[in-house]
């Protein structure tokens, strides 16, 4: 049976509740790579208590409800799903402990045809349940590849990931690392789907192994344009975008290629090196320049 999109888009936005604690920063921040790195200090701030900072992209598993398209309420193909797109927009830097509440709506649903899917777009405000204030919105677009025919509904906000990439040399290379257990760490900060972890799953939808999460890629990603572009300043990351085009299998080298476009504005890419194939395209960072 198809989903019902304008049953989706309709429904009222989904609240959590999330008391975070600076274990929690710390696992999120191992989860995509801190420290991996023996001969550099560079990511002490983000897994030493003493002087902890929380990584902007934690914004992602920040008061998030996990894998809520699993539920029946939604009659999604879940296990034929994918993420397509991320992006996230910080109002403030992000706490290392305390009390948030994200806000969860479905913005729209596009129909791509019966043997083509459809796309889902979800948002998801984060809110400092204290003060009230706004600290960050994440948006996330899902490739329901079972789920095609169900027709349309919402309006799709506009994407920076649709602008097309620079051409020539980048201005910056940086080779990346992904550990074996990797998948296992980073599902302890809330993303449970099972593709990450169990191989029948796994196989089922269609790979060899299961893969790590793309915002576990994201993460590691969004760490390494801290460090290239911001001096690991948290504070000055303001927007970060991209596309999934491949998934990553834990244990894979990548290399991340990243073009200056103008004050604190830069495209980038990721390739699996072994695979020669790209992971992460029409990515869009800013920030604020120093």
């Amino acid at each position: 049976m198809a989903i019902d999109p304008h049953f989706l888009v309709g429904l009222p936005p989904r609240i959590t509740r999330h008391v975070v604690s600076r274990r929690d920063t710390v696992l999120y921040a191992l989860g995509v790579g801190a420290g991996s790195d023996p001969e550099t200090r560079d990511d002490l701030d983000f897994v030493y208590e003493e002087r902890l900072v929380a990584l902007p992209t934690m914004a992602v598993v920040l008061a998030y409800p996990g894998f809520w398209q699993r539920e029946p309420l939604y009659g999604i193909g879940w296990k034929a799903l994918l993420q397509a797109e991320q992006s996230i927009t910080l109002h403030a830097p992000l706490p290392v402990e305390g009390e948030v509440r994200g806000e969860l709506i479905i913005e729209s649903v596009v129909d791509k045809g019966v043997d083509k899917g459809a796309l889902l777009t979800s948002r998801r405000d984060i809110f400092d349940e204290a003060s009230g204030a706004l600290l960050a919105s994440a948006r996330q677009v899902s490739i329901l590849r079972h789920d095609g025919g169900c027709g349309n509904a919402g309006n799709p906000p506009a994407s920076r990931t649709a602008e097309p990439m620079p051409q020539g040399k980048p201005d910056k290379i940086k080779a990346l690392t992904t550990r074996p257990e990797q998948a296992l760490i980073y599902r302890l900060s809330g993303d449970l789907n099972p593709l990450h972890v169990d191989p029948a799953i796994a196989a089922e939808a269609g790979f060899s192994r299961p893969i790590l999460a793309g915002l576990c890629v994201y993460g590691v990603v969004g760490k390494a344009l801290l460090s290239l572009f911001c001096s690991n300043d948290p504070g000055r990351l303001r927007q970060l975008d991209c596309r999934f085009t491949s998934p990553v299998y834990p244990g894979e080298d990548m290399e991340l290629q990243a073009w200056r476009m103008g004050p604190g504005r830069v495209r980038f890419r990721l390739w699996v090196s072994g695979r020669d194939v790209m992971a992460l395209n029409n990515g869009h960072l800013e920030y604020e320049e120093a």
